[in-house]
């Protein structure tokens, strides 16, 4: 069928893993992955987490989520915060609980952070306070730094280069270096090899073709209720959330509401920022996923 074979890249001994910039397709190829995979699908959108954000941040429609499973989004009130570490520890359980029955985890979306944070793993180093105390007690001092920068040179040359001259950032690195026998900058970056058993393919659109993409979604957003859900989470203490406040598009809707500007106004607005967001997810993904497969949208 027309629509295996232009799929049939993302299906393989593999789990694949859709990631993309804002308005890039995202979902609706992951429906059909999912589809001709019995996959289930995992959400890597820090905002699809949240009850009640569902028209701004393109959320699965109910239909789409009977039709095919998917994980990790209305699992936070707008008054929690957004946990990375907590992320993981949810993505991994249901991967488990998905292949236990025999599904395919496929996952999809846009958040950066929690994409790598998933993938190549937390950021989370490795810390001994009486390590680094014997340690500031030898380096931070004019007589036995250069020491260090030397110990640094030869066994962390990327954290030397990094740190230069500072003598805690430095003195830090080394303790980490002790800890774990990596560089601070190598478990910062995750340069380290991907999570087994997962694919990356990375959406890439004309830069035009996607600028018009996301001015057409924006004003059907709008047209879909977009404006009272927001008035609604607002009223619910959106803007005051310690992370949900963050979600595109809805604080310039407050805007509007308050008559700050016009409908069109607030249309053009938002989409010149999802625009801008676009082209920083993009320069996140190019840089901190190097294994990541580039697609070239629309798909043939």
């Amino acid at each position: 069928m027309p629509q295996d074979r232009r799929i049939e890249r993302f299906l393989g001994d593999f789990f694949p893993v859709i990631m993309g910039p804002t308005a890039s397709g995202k979902s609706s190829l992951s429906m059909e992955i999912a589809r001709a995979s019995g996959g289930e699908i995992l959400s890597a959108d820090s905002m699809q987490q949240y009850r009640g954000l569902d028209i701004g941040t393109a959320k699965a429609s109910p239909e789409e989520r009977r039709e095919i499973p998917h994980h990790l989004i209305d699992i936070l009130d707008i008054g929690e915060k957004s946990d990375i570490f907590q992320y993981c520890e949810r993505a991994e359980q249901a991967v488990r609980d998905i292949l236990a029955r025999g599904g395919r985890p496929v996952m999809e979306g846009g958040s950066g952070l929690y994409l790598h944070a998933f993938l190549y793993g937390l950021d989370r180093l490795p810390a001994d306070p009486r390590l680094r105390e014997e340690l500031n007690e030898r380096y931070d001092n004019a007589e036995h730094f250069p020491e260090l920068q030397a110990i640094m040179a030869d066994r962390a040359p990327a954290d030397r280069e990094k740190f230069g001259d500072h003598r805690r950032k430095l003195i830090r690195a080394y303790e980490v270096l002790l800890l774990s026998g990596h560089q601070m900058t190598e478990l910062q970056s995750g340069t380290g090899a991907p999570r087994a058993g997962f694919r990356q393919f990375l959406l890439v659109w004309d830069r035009a073709a996607l600028r018009e993409r996301i001015f057409r979604r924006t004003e059907e957003m709008l047209s879909s209720g977009w404006i009272e859900e927001a008035e609604r989470m607002i009223a619910a203490g959106l803007l005051e959330s310690p992370t949900a406040w963050q979600a595109l598009g809805y604080a310039r809707i407050g805007e509007y509401l308050s008559g700050r500007m016009t409908r069109t106004e607030l249309r053009d607005k938002i989409a010149v920022a999802t625009c801008q967001y676009a082209r920083r997810q993009m320069t996140w993904f190019r840089n901190r996923h190097p294994d990541a497969e580039p697609v070239n949208m629309p798909l043939d």
